[in-house]
């Protein structure tokens, strides 16, 4: 079975009218004058490939694009390594090519690695959340552009859960690696935007360039575009999981699972002590457009998961059944709060981790003020409206 059919029981499919072409497309056909008898550095992973699923480094070479060195974000450059584990630098067995890694110890491309580079590429996979590394790993490498008196062209890629915007905005005073900008859980922005945003609100300054999506318009979802589904890290493994993890990424800092090495990561959340009949009570009663939730029972699976590998946990699987209804961000504060009901004294929060996804330490101690999820949610609508304004000059598709 494709991809493109094991999502067709998602409603409201909306497909491009037009084929759907990643800016890696865009550049070789119409924009070759960037890197043109240029030497060219590539920041990629395993999600760098054209409508053929070709990889950017086969692609580029094929065109005559003089690739001198590679560079890879978390997850490492084929996408395999763990969240958080430390990537080392090595050496593409295909080409010769060094790969520089941009997780570890060092997160910027240092004076060594640009030594044989006059323009850098940036072609990576972002999922439309804001907890994702990429869009820091893309911020290192401008400043380091700037640094070095290099061009940085990103070469972009439609946003794979479309254009909404939903969830609370981040507090600057919580900005860090998982949350670089002042902007929603669910941002609605492409990879290009989001760097066009940084290089203005951080006051970068780089020497930046766009190189756009072309035929994709902010309604459409990946699976309508046309475009391979490539898992963009090693828990996230269908669209479907992309859709849930606005909202179920905020369990990562609690007590309970994620499914971390499961196929259905971030589809499900779990524990031992759940009381899932209660819990889906009261889900359930929240009458949540979009969303249904079954009681299930799960095995999170060593290394992907550190809180109970191995353990069968009790847990709650979430299908979207309206994704343009679905809100994650909503679904995930309606199951805090229902948890907390029920288990107040097991849900005991890692707070610091809790609060960098979360944006702040606002919603955790609502939560433990035992505040109604509407009540929490209703305070976040005045901010993302003005977000949506904010950005409106930065946005690249209609």
């Amino acid at each position: 079975m494709t991809f493109a059919m094991a999502v067709l029981g998602l409603v409201g499919i909306l497909s491009s009218p037009e084929p759907v072409r990643p800016g890696l497309e865009v550049l070789v056909r119409d924009s070759m004058h960037l890197v043109a008898g240029r030497r060219v550095g590539l920041v990629t992973n395993q999600g760098g490939i054209d409508r053929t699923g070709a990889h950017a480094v086969d692609f580029l070479r094929k065109a005559g694009v003089n690739l001198t060195a590679l560079f890879s974000p978390e997850h490492g450059f084929r996408g395999t390594a763990d969240p958080g584990e430390n990537i080392a630098s090595t050496v593409d067995a295909a080409t010769g090519l060094p790969i520089y890694s941009l997780y570890g110890p060092t997160k910027s491309p240092t004076d060594s690695m640009l030594t044989n580079v006059d323009v850098l590429l940036v072609d990576l996979p972002d999922v439309g959340t804001r907890y994702y590394t990429y869009l820091s790993t893309t911020i290192e490498v401008m400043r380091s552009a700037v640094k070095h008196g290099r061009r940085i062209v990103v070469l972009d890629r439609p946003n794979p859960i479309s254009g909404t915007v939903q969830g609370n905005l981040l507090d600057p005073a919580f900005r860090s690696f998982i949350g670089a900008l002042t902007m929603p859980m669910r941002h609605g922005m492409t990879l290009g935007e989001q760097a066009r945003l940084a290089n203005q609100e951080l006051a970068i300054g780089a020497d930046l360039v766009v190189v756009p999506a072309q035929h994709w318009t902010r309604a459409v979802y990946g699976d309508a575009t046309g475009l391979p589904f490539v898992a963009p890290s090693p828990n996230l493994q269908d669209l479907e999981s992309l859709i849930h993890y606005p909202g179920t990424c905020l369990f990562e800092g609690t007590p309970l699972s994620v499914g971390r090495g499961t196929p259905e990561a971030f589809r499900q959340i779990g524990a031992p002590w759940l009381d899932t009949t209660r819990v889906l009570a009261l889900a359930r009663g929240a009458r949540l457009p979009g969303v249904a939730f079954e009681g299930i029972g799960f095995t999170p699976v060593r290394p992907g998961d550190e809180k109970y590998p191995n353990i069968a946990v009790r847990g709650i699987r979430l299908r979207v059944t309206d994704r343009d209804q679905y809100d994650p961000t909503r679904t995930a504060v309606v199951l805090l709060t229902a948890i907390r009901t029920v288990h107040a004294d097991s849900l005991v929060f890692r707070e610091r981790h809790f609060d960098l996804l979360a944006g702040g330490s606002s919603l955790r101690q609502a939560i433990l003020a035992d505040r109604t999820a509407d009540a929490i949610v209703a305070e976040w609508a005045g901010a993302r409206e003005s977000f949506e304004a904010r950005i409106r000059p930065m946005l690249l598709y209609r």
